[in-house]
């Protein structure tokens, strides 16, 4: 309570503080009243009524102000209500300034360890966030070379011979162009859901969504540019709701379902996996193809080319699709791994649940 509180301007800071003092005195003495009305004198059991109160009132207010006056206003009220001597008001009074002073200082001392921590996890968010948009920034000059490259290579060779090519050969090379021009239209359409993240701390507009949902309008997605591709999707019957962008969250689901459709060498169907967990939610891609080279499984989300040992065309798009799938999962503050499997590869991400939910 008390962190929130500091993080509100300072005039409705004191202005909650005040109310929230009022509150408790107003609750210490009505249910004090009570007692006394319904049981005996006993100077005891109400001023533990009072410091209960008091307790309250250290930990939800600023400044110690308010709980020297409400430490002054309880020792006042037992001395009319209880009957208490001159030297008791004076031994209570300090006593629940004790009380209230030592609950203030803790709180604070709590807060300022608090607010330190959370200085420290922006500035690491802060260091990721830049780690991330040097990778991204990479994975996009990377890939962006090799279709343009062909594009204008093949562009070139139509223009340059086309009296000399047959009807087949330039059907291959339009169709070149047009894989390549296809390729780049999906890449346009991963920058343009990253731009739907706020630069500054990698901020979102969440809402609840159904997971089903989600998965299917991906699976729609994925089969128009993809037909013929076999999906097997396994989601659990009972409905999973979660904050999340949907549009980003497909985009991730898209990603990784055209990783494997494209990059994993085999024909086999590829599994979409969604499971429930207590805290969070996974989603797996799974393939059963020639998995991924060992020298690229600590560099998948950081937009490093592959290796001269693979083919680079079999691999266009990889970098800048799991940089965004990174991005993004980040974003949810959820997590993404990439990993080989038995007869293939995997990538699982996940996205947590809502608090309280």
């Amino acid at each position: 309570m008390f962190k929130r509180i500091q993080t509100l301007p300072k005039h409705k800071q004191h202005f909650y503080s005040l109310a929230f003092s009022v509150f408790c005195m107003t609750a210490a003495a009505g249910f004090s009243f009570l007692y006394l009305r319904l049981f005996d004198k006993n100077p005891v059991n109400v001023t533990l009524i009072f410091i209960f109160f008091l307790i309250l009132v250290a930990c939800g207010t600023v400044k110690y102000l308010y709980d020297i006056l409400c430490s002054l206003f309880s020792v006042l009220w037992l001395c009319y209500a209880c009957d208490l001597s001159l030297n008791g008001y004076s031994l209570t009074f300090l006593g629940m300034s004790a009380v209230t002073l030592l609950m203030s200082a803790l709180t604070s001392h709590i807060a300022a360890q608090s607010t330190l921590i959370t200085k420290h996890e922006k500035h690491l968010l802060n260091a990721d966030m830049e780690k991330i948009r040097a990778n991204l920034l990479r994975a996009i000059s990377h890939d962006l070379r090799t279709p343009l490259a062909s594009i204008m290579g093949n562009s070139l060779i139509l223009l340059d011979n086309y009296q000399t090519l047959d009807e087949k050969e330039i059907r291959k090379i339009i169709s070149y162009v047009h894989e390549d021009s296809n390729w780049l239209i999906n890449m346009a359409e991963n920058l343009l859901a990253v731009t739907r993240i706020k630069n500054d701390d990698l901020a979102i507009v969440s809402r609840d969504e159904i997971v089903e949902e989600v998965v299917g309008e991906a699976l729609q997605k994925v089969e128009k540019r993809h037909p013929g591709c076999i999906i097997r999707a396994r989601i659990p019957e009972d409905f999973i709701i979660l904050p999340m962008d949907a549009v980003l969250i497909e985009q991730v689901i898209i990603n990784l379902l055209e990783n494997a459709l494209s990059h994993s060498g085999s024909g086999d169907a590829v599994d979409l996996i969604v499971e429930d967990g207590t805290k969070e939610v996974s989603f797996t891609v799974r393939d059963y193809g020639q998995g991924i080279p060992e020298e690229m499984l600590d560099k998948l989300f950081d937009g490093t080319p592959c290796t001269a040992a693979h083919n680079a065309d079999s691999q266009k798009g990889m970098g800048i699709g799991l940089v965004i799938c990174k991005t993004i999962t980040a974003a949810h503050r959820g997590s993404i791994i990439g990993r080989n499997c038995d007869h293939g590869a995997e990538f699982v991400f996940t996205l947590p649940k809502k608090q309280g939910g």
